[in-house]
């Protein structure tokens, strides 16, 4: 359930996304706040700009909380972001620990203002394959 204390801090989320565009970003923007309420980091968007595909605001903030949250501070914060996270920010939302993501635009919402952002090839993939040889050095680090 979205609060008035989540909406404010989306609405923070959503102003980071529009500062990004003065910048000449893309128009994304994100931020972490404590269960306080109190907002402890924040990110928008940087592809352009660093030339770097992984640069998405919810990504930097998952690689952040990671970092310099212990797992219990982690599992307390809270994310929220002006667009719901795209898969590779999910990933790395899921293994950062952070207990909560709160968007403002859902991705469908996303892709009808602007559908270029749903024509993403999906590449093929095969697989598995070598079982044996792969699952080796597997094996030894988790014997560990």
């Amino acid at each position: 359930m979205i609060t008035t204390a989540d909406e404010a801090l989306l609405r923070r989320a959503v102003a980071l996304a529009a500062r990004a565009v003065e910048l000449g970003d893309a128009p994304y923007g994100s931020l972490l706040a404590g269960p306080d309420g109190a907002v402890i980091a924040e990110a928008h968007n940087t592809v352009r700009r660093d030339n770097d595909i992984s640069a998405h605001p919810e990504l930097k903030l998952a690689r952040w909380a990671a970092r310099e949250l212990d797992p219990d501070a982690a599992a307390r914060t809270t994310m929220y972001t002006s667009c719901q996270p795209c898969g590779m920010c999910a990933g790395g939302l899921a293994r950062s620990g952070l207990g909560r993501v709160v968007y403002a635009l859902s991705t469908e919402q996303l892709i009808e203002l602007n559908p270029e952002s749903g024509a993403w090839p999906v590449p093929e993939q095969d697989g598995p394959a070598l079982f044996d040889e792969a699952r080796a050095p597997i094996a030894d680090y988790y014997r560990r």
